[in-house]
């Protein structure tokens, strides 16, 4: 079909084209829009119906008019050459170099829908990343194969806090390659510039591939990224034996754009303007993450995104969630505090994290050190609620050591910077942290592990 150009655009409708008497277009398919001035760009084919294609442009479609541009057919779907070359690269949302480099030739050219992982071939993820963030590590562990997003919300350190777990994230018997695809979704410059500086300076871009997509791009943009990235990652995973951390940053953005498409298509709108579909959309991406059997590389996911107006409730976040092993929460009262990394380890939740700790994989009192800090924290919260009530006076002397705890816990464990915690150096501080209540307040932890790690005096 490549030999024939239609000039029967009827509509022109922000990113989308519909053009009229087309044969045997095909859902995906690549497209060459022809502008009048001979410029080519691509677009895929959205959907199909009664001669009807509608078509999705890679691009603005300002300067498009119906009775000048021509759309012709390839017959192919958007295929990205894949080379372990990719490392140490900077492309934008489409694979194409940004950085200055050689382009990427490759035999290989990957369809970038790819597919979600088939359940039977999954194999259980059950090996510890470490991450050298301690409330992850420690009380919300990333299982290799996983995928658990980040919630955070406009103006907190979630680009910080991605850009050190890319930096940072390794396994523990550091045999096995290890590799990060970061992508980066409808970022300011000064975000992008900011990516890439983190990424050069510490040493980290020769693991890493990385894929910017600006606020100024095309919405459609938007919708190619995560696939283009996931793609690369399922190359260097299944056919390079690598293990890879996908790092998706601001998925919110992303579903900004399927709303906005959604709209041009005049679809019936679900909660709040989304389409109805979102949550088949998303699942497309997530469920790209894991392991599967008989096969050395895998691919963990940590989906990063804002949460319009704090609210968890929110689409994105809420149907995130049900899709995802859990969700790592960052709160505004401790970004406020400057506590950074500000994760609210209450709010938070890995899945999976049984699977990936324990004598095997991290050490054996890590469950219940976590569950122990998890119920400290937590009474201590609830002491600093009531003593905003009653005054710290009038608190009991228990009520009054949790209340310090929960200082403690914030302001030394929550609270690192950018040190790169250990597993073995996160679970003794959190020991220390427990040292300063009573031991027989300790009824989560296993008296021989009290005995064998414990801080206080027998």
């Amino acid at each position: 079909m490549s030999d024939i150009i239609y000039k029967s655009i009827s509509q022109i409708n922000g990113p989308l084209l519909f053009v009229d008497n087309v044969k045997n277009a095909s859902y995906n398919e690549i497209v060459n829009v022809i502008l009048d001035n001979g410029e080519r760009v691509k677009g895929q084919v959205l959907e199909t119906r009664n001669g009807i294609a509608v078509v999705q442009v890679y691009g603005s479609t300002t300067s498009m008019s119906p009775d000048s541009t021509g759309v012709s057919f390839t017959g192919d779907t958007f295929k990205l050459p894949v080379s372990d070359d990719m490392l140490g690269r900077i492309f934008n949302g489409f694979g194409e170099p940004i950085d200055k480099g050689p382009k990427i030739y490759s035999r290989e050219k990957v369809d970038i829908t790819g597919a979600a992982i088939n359940p039977y071939s999954r194999e259980e993820p059950s090996e510890f990343i470490e991450t050298g963030i301690s409330t992850i590590d420690g009380m919300n562990t990333l299982v290799m194969g996983q995928k658990l997003p980040i919630f955070s919300g406009a103006g907190l350190s979630h680009n910080r806090l991605a850009t050190q777990i890319a930096r940072q994230a390794k396994t523990l018997n550091g045999n096995e390659k290890f590799g990060v695809v970061f992508g980066a979704i409808g970022i300011t410059s000064e975000e992008a510039n900011y990516f890439m500086k983190q990424f050069e300076n510490s040493g980290a871009l020769s693991e890493s591939v990385i894929f910017l997509n600006l606020a100024s791009d095309p919405s459609m943009d938007r919708i190619i990224l995560p696939r283009v990235a996931l793609t690369t990652a399922e190359y260097m995973a299944y056919e390079k034996d690598m293990n890879m951390l996908v790092i998706l940053t601001d998925m919110t953005n992303y579903c900004e754009a399927l709303r906005e498409i959604s709209s041009s298509r005049e679809e019936i709108p679900g909660r709040r303007g989304y389409p109805g579909y979102m949550y088949t959309d998303l699942s497309t991406i997530y469920e790209r993450a894991g392991k599967i059997k008989g096969r050395k590389g895998s691919i963990t996911q940590i989906p990063i995104l804002t949460m319009p107006g704090d609210d968890i409730t929110n689409p994105v976040p809420d149907l995130t969630g049900y899709i995802t092993e859990g969700q790592i929460t960052l709160s505004r009262d401790l970004n406020r505090k400057n506590i950074y990394p500000e994760v609210d380890v209450l709010s938070s939740l890995s899945r999976l994290m049984n699977q990936g700790i324990g004598a095997d994989h991290t050490r054996e009192d890590h469950r219940g050190l976590a569950d122990q800090l998890y119920a400290s924290y937590a009474k201590g919260k609830d002491a600093r609620a009531l003593s905003e009530i009653v005054g710290e006076e009038a608190l009991s002397d228990s009520d009054k050591k949790y209340l310090q705890f929960a200082e403690d816990f914030e302001n030394k464990y929550v609270n690192q910077e950018n040190t790169d915690r250990s597993i073995t150096e996160t679970l003794n501080l959190g020991w220390d942290m427990l040292s300063i209540l009573p031991k027989e307040e300790m009824k989560k932890v296993k008296s021989a592990h009290i005995q064998k790690y414990g801080k206080w005096e027998n």
